[in-house]
């Protein structure tokens, strides 16, 4: 008894000394990566604290729900002051390394993006878990599903890396790909199975929309997620056609083998397929009795409210039309101010007589005004540039109408990136007060526009341009503009300003002042038209000049009542000169009426002096990459108020984008017509020269256009069969060799009159910036107006009264026995180059640059309506017993070896027959925009 006594004695003693004991230090063992400070910050004991053993065990529990360690204990030595606390922990390793063997139906990018998605949390360096790796198998089987691996098994390996760390491997076995096999549906009478078919967007089988033998080309991947979905837009498709009360079945899914043609040792055979049935009852066809409204206090004429439904009473009922005319119910309001607003339907049936009555209970809440409307971002652009395009003012009320279209201005400026009204807009209620604070975000765009082009054009030779533009010149909206282009065949300077908002109006002022020198050799456009050289001698008879032009330019605009339709009008003035340098320019310039002095003195001095009325209207979203919208510009050239050139010349234009699913519908028309007045005709350079990559991409720059021949006389030596001159006088050599007067029908590129362009682009992006595009060009430039090819009356007296041709000489050595011709007072187009249409069609590579600001583009072009023909000359021709015709005849040149010789020559010289032929294919690279 005394001994137990004792040791109770002794028990009592130690535990009355522990609960006086103090903690003396906290020690920490094992830990390799994670810091001691950071695990005793976990604990809430402290050196000098009393020890409680209640208040370790807080303390084991706090470290081990840090999830750190895979083993942790705590142990106690006795000090002179108290106890040692040890605290032995054992870290989770790290995660070295994650391979996924195997996989190759998905990218490793897109398996860490659904990792995200799904907040797995398994990464690289984050702890092993092995919960975590179990979540990241069923997601990675999910993924696989997706894409048609619902065979797929995963099984994951964990190898050890020294220290303490692990590798994770993903062994995974995709399995045969599953497609979409047949897809049937049962019980359908009233709604076909192609209709139904087409439905299913996720599902339905790639191929040509509403075609009745290229539907179904492309099996889709099977994807068991969106089985689903589809079954609903099938009874959605039933809803829309009045079988409102259609039940679509879960439908019903069988795998086979899909088999299929293949191509040994490059292609897998076989393959799973998955049929899927999905059971229907159609149901009754419900017509609209009539929709009605309750609890409407803001627009209490329910005639208003019912105007918004496309759908008349006695219709068939559609499910499509009344969420569009709910879409429209919260547009009205919104205009109102009406943020809140909501609109429940209540469907009421009367199947006796199949009638739905659609009753819709409106709750428009209150009326918000604008408080305030700030901006953040714009670090160069002013506050007040980006507030004078918002329709929407601080204290109206807010109209989500006038801010959606405000947004659609400021996008249309091109100086941020993309505004987006949901994303980018942030609008906070004051339900109290009934405001509203509308912060809108913006990011800037690069405010310089830099455009590089070059190439070789076969009217402009080789050539390289630059030009610069910064759109929102020191933050206020200014648009500052140079541009210069250089080439062997001519060079072009030009300095613009354009001021949006002049004296703080929306008033638009602009100038531009340019120099340009144009240079044309009819020879290398004629060798690149026809593929044949032409011989130094006979260039004369072909055009070659120098055009020069300076003028300025001044305009204005304004916008119609702060919408999207803008008046303008520009005034332009231009002095130009040409220098010719062959026989045949001399003789165009000045045979052709385009001014009232003809000769010489109209070479010298062409002012033109015209004013541009134009009307526009613009609604498309983005000047950089449009995406939906349109515009539409109307506008005229009327030169001779002033100058001495009269012309007229309407333009028009058309664009048109719409967006289908993440790709872009674009559509370009563009017409013209040109005419002179007042007994004049335009000058030849103002005529329409169409090709190029800013109209029909798969032709040289500005060569499509008519082809004429413009008559002329020309003097040419008689010669012998040795191809030496005969002398006048044989006696007397030095009175000269004897000459031959023929009228001479030189080719020219007259231009046209009357030109039509129009352009058609998938535009489909890719990734980023870049976009794949696939094109259509067609257009036609014709001379709808031979009149206005007009030679001048003298040019014409000229050939008309003097005689053509010496057949012999009389006693005083001058011509007799030659015949007058008779010429019409104009050019003659050759037929096949008139009304010729041209197309190309092809694919274009599109990336804007971030610099440039413009899209850098490579396409290739295939030309199927193209010009390839022969063209005979009006030269060639015989002399019948009626007498003669406006051609070389033989009749023209003496009798004897030397006529016969030199009238061989002189119809190979000029009367060939010309090939006219333009490029099949075109690969070219540009910086520029087609539309």
């Amino acid at each position: 008894m005394t001994l137990r006594l004792a040791v109770v004695v002794a028990l009592l003693a130690a535990m009355a000394w522990a609960q006086g004991a103090v903690i003396e230090e906290i020690l920490i063992h094992g830990n390799r990566r994670i810091p001691a400070e950071t695990i005793r910050a976990r604990i809430f004991s402290r050196a000098g604290d009393a020890y409680d053993e209640g208040a370790l065990q807080r303390d084991f529990r706090s470290l081990w729900n840090t999830g750190f360690f895979a083993d942790l204990r705590m142990e106690r030595e006795e000090s002179p002051k108290g106890y040692r606390i040890h605290v032995y922990v054992q870290e989770k390793p790290n995660i070295r390394e994650i391979n996924y063997v195997g996989l190759s139906s998905v990218q490793q990018s897109d398996v860490l993006e659904r990792f995200r998605k799904n907040k797995v949390g398994l990464t690289l360096e984050s702890q092993y878990d092995p919960t975590r790796v179990k979540k990241a198998e069923v997601t990675l089987k999910e993924l696989l599903a997706e894409h048609g691996r619902q065979f797929a098994t995963i099984r994951t390996e964990v190898r050890p890396i020294p220290p303490n760390s692990v590798g994770v491997n993903f062994l995974i076995k995709e399995g045969p790909k599953v497609k979409v096999g047949k897809i049937r549906f049962e019980g359908n009478k009233n709604v076909s199975s192609r209709v139904l078919q087409r439905a299913m967007v996720n599902l339905k089988p790639i191929g040509i929309p509403r075609s009745i033998f290229l539907e179904n080309l492309f099996s889709k991947t099977f994807d068991a997620s969106k089985l689903a979905e589809d079954a609903e837009r099938v009874r959605y498709a039933y809803q829309q056609r009045g079988y409102f009360k259609a039940i679509v079945s879960d439908p019903k899914t069988e795998t086979r083998d899909a088999g299929g043609f293949h191509i040994p040792l490059i292609q897998k055979g076989g393959g799973k397929a998955v049929d899927i049935t999905i059971p229907i009852e159609e149901g009754e066809r419900y017509h609209l009795a009539a929709i009605t409204f309750k609890n409407n206090k803001a627009i209490k004429d329910s005639r208003i409210l019912r105007a918004a439904f496309a759908m008349r009473d006695g219709d068939i009922f559609n499910a499509e039309l009344v969420r569009k005319g709910l879409d429209a119910l919260r547009e009205i309001h919104g205009e109102l101010g009406y943020v809140n607003f909501t609109a429940v339907p209540d469907t009421k049936f009367d199947d006796e007589k199949r009638l739905i009555t659609l009753e819709i209970d409106i709750d428009e809440g209150k009326p918000f005004y604008v408080r305030r409307i700030e901006f953040q971002g714009n670090t160069t652009t002013r506050d007040k540039v980006i507030r004078r395009e918002l329709a929407l003012e601080e204290g109206n009320v807010y109209n989500s109408r006038l801010w959606k279209l405000s947004l659609l201005r400021l996008n249309q400026l091109g100086y941020f990136e993309q505004l987006d009204p949901e994303q980018d807009a942030s609008v906070r209620q004051n339900v109290q007060e009934g405001t509203v604070d509308i912060t809108l975000k913006v990011k800037e765009r690069g405010k310089n526009s830099i455009g590089l082009q070059g190439g070789v054009s076969g009217l402009e030779g080789g050539f390289i341009g630059i030009s610069y533009e910064t759109n929102n010149f020191l933050g206020l909206g200014e648009t500052l503009r140079v541009e210069g282009s250089t080439g062997n065949r001519g060079y072009n300077v030009l300095l613009g300003f354009t001021e949006p908002y002049l004296f703080d109006r929306p008033l638009q002022f602009g100038f531009t002042i340019f120099k340009r020198q144009f240079r044309f050799n009819q020879a290398d456009q004629f060798t690149l038209a026809t593929g044949q050289q032409i011989p130094e001698s006979a260039q004369q008879f072909l055009l070659n000049y120098n055009q020069n032009t300076t003028g300025f330019t001044v305009s204005g605009s304004y916008p119609l009542r702060r919408s999207f339709k803008r008046l303008g009008l520009t005034y332009a003035f231009d002095n130009s000169s040409v220098a010719v340098f062959s026989d045949a320019s001399r003789n165009l310039f000045e045979q052709i009426a385009f001014r009232g002095l003809s000769g010489p003195q109209a070479l010298e001095g062409i002012i033109t002096s015209k004013v541009i009325p134009t009307f526009s209207v613009n609604r498309i979203d983005n000047p950089y990459r449009p995406s939906r919208g349109y515009s539409l510009f109307l506008g005229g050239q009327v030169a001779g108020l002033g100058g001495n050139v009269k012309f007229a010349r309407p333009i028009v234009e058309y664009k048109y984008f719409r967006p289908h699913k993440r790709n872009v519908i674009g559509l370009r028309l563009q017409g013209s017509f040109l005419t002179g007045y007042g007994g004049q005709v335009a000058p030849p350079y103002e005529r329409s020269y169409i090709g190029g990559d800013t109209d029909l991409r798969g032709f040289d720059i500005r060569s499509v256009t008519p082809i004429g021949f413009l008559v002329g006389r020309q003097s040419i030596p008689l010669l012998n069969p040795d191809r030496t001159p005969v002398p006048v006088d044989p006696a007397n050599p030095r009175r000269g060799t004897y000459t031959v007067p023929i009228p001479v029908h030189r080719i020219v590129f007259t231009g046209g009159d009357t030109s039509f362009v129009s352009n058609v682009e998938y535009r489909i992006p890719i990734v980023g910036p870049v976009t794949l595009a696939l094109f259509n060009d067609f257009g036609m430039n014709f001379v709808a107006r031979p009149s206005q090819l007009q030679i001048s009356p003298s040019s014409v007296v000229d050939l008309n009264t003097n005689p053509f041709g010496c057949p012999s000489l009389n006693g005083s050595f001058q011509c007799v026995g030659g015949n007058t011709l008779s010429f019409d007072s104009h050019i003659d187009v050759v037929h096949s180059t008139n009304y010729q249409p041209r197309m190309s069609t092809g694919v274009e590579f599109q990336v804007i640059l971030p610099v440039v600001n413009a899209p850098m583009r490579i396409y290739y072009a295939y030309n199927p309506l193209r010009l390839d023909s022969l063209a005979a000359s009006p030269d060639s021709c015989t002399t019948s017993s009626g007498g003669a015709v406006s051609c070389i005849s033989r009749d023209m040149f003496p009798a004897g070896g030397a006529g016969d010789f030199t009238y061989q020559e002189t119809l190979r010289l000029f009367a060939p027959s010309f090939r006219l032929h333009e490029p099949k294919t075109t690969f070219r690279f540009t910086v520029s925009t087609t539309f």
